[in-house]
């Protein structure tokens, strides 16, 4: 079957089904396809269900705290609502049909399958050929990254998905990558009782983030218990058929589950970008401000390379649905990105840090407080461990970037991210008027530890 459209866009996760039910209000004749779930990672594996898992992990910690506060508490962990809960209100035992029902409610025709490009202006899903008449839009995403361990692959391992469909918290939990995936589901796995290691190549777990952070959460992480190995690497896995073993160092690790969340990988080799003459950079098209990679051809998400963050694919479709219908309007400014790392305390950053800064050649200034020196941190007494650090341009007197790290640390960051945004002038957040007593009246002695 051959079908003619005005757009086709490869994969329908958060930007793509965005993108694809605008263009199909605005009249478009839109074709939206997807081999997986309609919504993709995020509302099934990713985002909503593993924040579902932080908010039980975190209302465990907080009942934990009630001696030290409140009087006496005896906390017994469940899984089964957590695994109830991702199942019907997040997932709806992962079936899509909700979302595919809210895309052809829009005026889009909906195709199940693996779609590839087989030109500029044409793809192909099975037997079947779409034409576009006006736009491509490549927003295939990515998928968990597998080092290449001697052994791994013939092992029953999880990435993030099996961890969040599974109905049981194992006894043990063996976990490879500190990054942001690694850590959330470190600590949720160990306060509902599991037994965890995270091995991290890197010296330091988050390692994208500002150092003093990355110790802050470390500190939290072993005193709950969780052993926390940086700089090594896993040489070899092998499981019995009851436990794993992973060899690091001079080490065995034994555990009955292993994580592997090593980070991501591109999945513009699965869509055929090849076919367009487009050269990859570690597996990621060249876009340009309006999510361009050729004339008539985009990409937006994961597949971009600019950060596999919901809120960057929300935004880089708004962009590039205003390219595509011919509008009006600003193109990406990826000067401030936020992103925030849901563990307990959250690790929110936006911008630059100050090593990239420095690296920039900018003229650094950086200012800190620590959260429980603040009135409201010095108030929470327990669970209150944090920083907020401030980067910036000492020539332009205006902040580059921002990390808060707190109990409400993803929330205190909005503040910093319109500044690093709007270029606020470091003279106007010296006197603002912060309210008390808040986490977020410790961005005013931050600003002024700057000395600017």
């Amino acid at each position: 079957m051959d079908t003619t459209c005005d757009v086709v866009v490869i994969g329908m996760g958060p930007g793509g089904e965005y993108l694809a039910g605008q263009l199909a209000q605005a009249g478009l004749e839109v074709v939206g396809i997807e081999a997986n779930l309609v919504g993709g990672e995020c509302p099934y594996w990713g985002c909503v269900p593993t924040k579902m898992m932080i908010r039980a992990d975190k209302a465990l910690a907080e009942g934990r705290r009630i001696p030290e506060l409140a009087g006496s508490s005896e906390v017994h962990a469940d899984w089964a609502p957590v695994a109830r809960r991702i199942r019907d209100e997040a997932t709806d035992n992962w079936n899509d049909q909700v979302a595919v029902d809210r895309f052809v409610g829009q005026g889009g025709r909906f195709v199940r399958g693996h779609a590839t490009l087989r030109d500029a202006a044409t793809v192909i899903v099975g037997d079947d050929t779409y034409s576009a008449r006006r736009a491509i839009v490549v927003a295939a995403g990515e998928r968990a990254a597998i080092p290449p361990i001697a052994g791994l692959a013939q092992t029953p391992f999880w990435t993030n998905r099996e961890a969040v469909e599974t109905t049981e918290v194992p006894q043990s939990l063996l976990i490879l990558g500190g990054g942001a995936i690694g850590v959330e589901l470190a600590q949720v796995f160990a306060r509902f009782g599991s037994r965890v290691t995270i091995v991290e190549g890197a010296q330091r777990i988050v390692a994208a983030e500002e150092p003093e952070a990355a110790q802050i959460l470390t500190k939290v992480l072993q005193a709950e218990g969780i052993e926390v190995r940086t700089g090594e690497f896993a040489s070899a896995v092998r499981h019995d058929g009851q436990q794993f073993a992973v060899t690091v160092g001079g080490t065995e690790l034994t555990g009955q589950r292993l994580l592997v969340a090593t980070g991501r990988r591109s999945n513009a080799d699965e869509v055929g970008l090849a076919a367009l003459g487009v050269e990859l950079n570690h597996g990621y098209p060249p876009v340009d401000e309006h999510m361009q990679i050729l004339p008539g051809v985009y990409a937006i998400g994961d597949i971009a390379g600019k950060g596999a963050f919901t809120h960057m694919a929300m935004y880089q479709a708004a962009v590039c649905e205003r390219a595509i219908l011919g509008q009006d309007g600003p193109g990406v400014d990826y000067s401030a990105v936020s992103r925030v790392t849901f563990t307990d305390p959250e690790l929110g950053s936006v911008g630059m840090t100050e090593q990239q800064a420095r690296e920039a050649g900018l003229s650094v200034a950086t200012g800190s407080v620590s959260v429980p020196s603040t009135s409201r941190g010095w108030i929470d007494k327990v669970g209150n461990e944090g920083i907020i650090k401030v980067v910036a341009d000492a020539d332009r007197r205006v902040l580059v970037g921002a990390t808060s790290m707190g109990p409400t640390g993803g929330e205190v960051l909005s503040y910093l991210a319109l500044a690093v945004r709007a270029q606020v002038p470091i003279a106007t957040m010296k006197n603002m008027i912060y309210a008390y007593p808040t986490i977020w009246r410790g961005i005013e002695n931050a600003i002024h530890d700057t000395g600017l």
